[in-house]
């Protein structure tokens, strides 16, 4: 059986790990130790885990989180989620093709006393916004127990090799998510302020103010803060088409999980739904990892995310199609290929207009919903609870990092606990790290005639500084006061001109600074560009295609310098000898070639079926509308007809889209009545409820 592993990355350390033996439908597998189900049967080309037991559809994994149970299996005879179970040496697995068969308790049921614990705060969520919220309360002294459902601290901060953006002072801008995961959480286990609980879920909110946690998946626990802070950051929208539960759909994060956390060689060739820098972000470690990116589609005329991403991928070779939509995913039991058209303002598919692709995976990354069910629970039950993050308010995670310390001082001061007063500049920062790309500027095409220069293709306003940061003679600026002003190259300065440190090329986290060198020879300049992949995909002598800002190919040039070293944390250096003509255009080089990303011959139209919007209880669009056009307005009336939110996603991936076709059916949501909001937000054996506890914590 093929193996489809990540041997070696450009950014990440792959080291080695013990491997054991597992077992599949009867068939003994390799799996590393510690890593869950989902990643080793995916390292084993294994995508489809089940069948549904209402229509036989094949299941896989889907959100890779813990929210959905799509990825169920059964695991030595119990059901289990793959996405976050842990293998184990000699583990039976079989496809979930039916409903399950409960095992059966053999003697009396042990159950243990449920203990109460009260804390001075409790954080629900391990991310960059709790744990920045953590290090602020940990400075004043303030007892805290930080809760997260995952083996490690983090966040979506363990899933991100690029460097961020923001401001270097204030966030860490210019340095990789994975190494700002690191060093905060370094800085929160620097004394025993803080109480950390790893693998454990926040189960529910009640009326007595108590929060109660299944710690380490063995014992349940109540938890009574005085202060509750929900960090628990965000899930992704759906979206619905033909086609769209086939094993091989999946989320930007479940494909991060697999690729960055897991080393696991996700997809063999991928197309991407959304263009926003979820999506845009993921085509580009797509690339880093060595999976083949097919393509790019945004419904809207220009991608919603930031410029330098969008440019980035398009240079390397991925075709970026706006007003384009996905109409369906082909193939009978997995991904086999993907129909996408252009659509109108409405957003509706222009027949005539489909174009199929050949892959085996679609990242749908079309937006993000914050998690804020216990917030909102615990504002109903009078609870003193602050939300910061995405749980909050859906935005970039140098803003998650910096309101997390202002909700850290906010919390002091709720706990009477004298802190003084926050400074305004704070709220003044901490709006810009979280506003959305503004103006787009023209390029120039005045540009310096120096010996050595910079050109910044950055064109866009985003909250960003690193390059001025780091320019040794002061030669990069913005405008006072304000991060997402454009920066601008001022040329020779107070008697000093460009050196050619090459900072602010390794530093761009947009990899969107080249360095353009005339000083060896004038009509043959060198061109220094920022390079994140393997050191061995390129060498000196190679001919390599130089690409311009938006994608285009500027021509053939060649490879004269490689440069790898330490300081330059992971960004391999590139020197290309260009013309003079068009030296200073070069923004980077094509990674892949044309052939991957060319369309099929024939356009595939999957045979007309009905959209399944409840994924957990198989329930299509045309069930529920027909209840809608009979007049039923309330979200658990369809409920209980149909069964759409009563599966173990609890709703929420179907509950907006079911929305959405109240509103296409010309019902005001005013007039809708929406689910009632269950106090479980994860299933849970409800033997836990009464003091059982596993048999591994006896």
């Amino acid at each position: 059986m093929a193996e489809y592993r990540i041997h070696k990355h450009p950014i990440l350390t792959v080291e080695p790990s013990e491997e054991i033996e597992i077992r599949w439908k009867g068939r003994p597998l390799k799996a590393k130790k510690g890593e869950m189900i989902s990643s080793a049967l995916f390292a084993n080309g294994i995508r489809i885990f089940g069948h549904h037991p209402k229509d036989g559809a094949p299941q896989g994994m889907f959100c890779a989180n813990g929210q959905c149970a799509q990825c169920l299996v059964i695991a030595n005879g119990k059901p289990e989620k793959a996405c976050m179970t842990q293998v184990a040496p000699g583990m039976n697995i079989e496809p979930l093709d039916s409903l399950p068969n409960l095992p059966q308790e053999k003697g009396a049921i042990q159950t243990h006393q449920i203990r109460t614990i009260e804390v001075s705060v409790l954080i629900i969520g391990g991310g960059p916004a709790g744990m920045s919220a953590a290090i602020k309360l940990m400075e004043y002294g303030v007892k805290t127990l930080l809760v997260d459902d995952k083996h490690r601290l983090g966040g979506k901060l363990v899933l991100q090799t690029h460097r961020f953006f923001g401001s270097v002072d204030a966030v860490y801008a210019g340095t990789r998510g994975i190494d700002i995961a690191t060093k905060l959480e370094e800085k929160i286990r620097q004394n025993d302020c803080v109480d950390i609980w790893l693998n454990s879920t926040a189960l529910a909110v009640f009326s007595d103010h108590k929060v109660g946690i299944l710690k380490d998946g063995k014992e349940y626990v109540l938890i009574k803060p005085k202060v509750l802070l929900i960090a628990t950051g965000a899930r992704e929208k759906s979206l619905v088409f033909k086609g769209n539960t086939l094993p091989g759909v999946y989320g930007a994060g479940a494909f991060q999980t697999l690729v960055n956390r897991d080393l696991v060689e996700a997809a063999e060739r991928l197309f991407i739904i959304g263009g926003g820098n979820v999506g845009l972000i993921a085509g580009y470690h797509a690339l880093q990892a060595g999976i083949k990116v097919v393509g790019l589609a945004e419904a809207m005329p220009e991608c919603g995310g930031y410029k330098v991403h969008r440019d980035k991928l398009a240079r390397m070779g991925v075709p970026i199609y706006t007003s384009h939509s996905v109409v369906s995913a082909n193939g009978d039991n997995q991904v086999e290929s993907i129909t996408i058209a252009q659509v109108d303002s409405d957003f509706n598919p222009i027949p005539g207009t489909e174009k199929s692709f050949s892959c085996d995976t679609i990242l749908i990354a079309v937006g993000l919903d914050s998690v804020d069910e216990f917030y909102h629970k615990a504002k109903e039950y009078g609870m003193k609870v602050f939300a910061s993050g995405d749980a909050e308010e859906i935005a970039e995670a140098s803003s998650a990092m910096f309101y997390g310390k202002i909700k850290g001082m906010e919390i002091a001061q709720a706990l009477g606990i004298a802190v003084g007063e926050i400074p305004q500049e704070w709220y003044h920062t901490a709006d810009i790290l979280k506003s959305n790309p503004g103006k787009t500027y023209k390029k120039s095409d005045v540009l310096s005639e120096e010996k050595v220069f910079p050109v910044l293709h950055c064109f866009q306003e985003i909250p960003c500084d690193p390059c001025i940061a780091v320019c040794p003679n002061q030669l990069i600026t913005i405008p006072p006061d304000d991060i997402r002003k454009v920066p601008e190259y001022i040329g020779p300065h107070n008697g000093k001109g460009c050196i050619g440190c090459e900072r602010c090329v390794v530093i761009c986290p947009g990899l969107a600074v080249t360095l353009v060198d005339y000083r060896k020879d004038p009509d043959w300049p060198t061109v220094t560009i920022a390079y994140e992949f393997l050191k061995d995909n390129i060498n000196i002598g190679d001919r390599v295609y130089a690409m311009d800002d938006e994608g285009a190919t500027l021509g053939e040039v060649e490879v004269t310098g490689v440069r790898a070293i330490k300081a330059n944390d992971r960004t391999i250096l590139v020197k290309l000898k260009s013309p003079k003509e068009y030296a200073r255009r070069i923004a980077g080089i094509r990674i892949q070639p044309p052939v991957i990303t060319k369309a099929m011959d024939e356009k595939i139209l999957r045979i007309e079926d009905d959209i399944i919007i409840c994924r957990c209880e198989r329930v299509t669009a045309g069930q529920i509308r027909d209840l809608i056009k009979k007049g039923c307005h309330d979200m658990n009336e369809i409920k209980a007809v149909t069964r759409a939110g009563m599966g173990a996603c609890g709703g929420k991936t179907c509950s907006p889209i079911i929305l959405r076709i109240f509103a296409e059916e010309g019902i005001s949501l005013e007039k809708v009545v929406e689910n009632v909001k269950r106090p479980l937000i994860m299933e849970v054996p409800l033997g836990v409820f009464a003091g059982k506890r596993s048999k591994d914590n006896e």
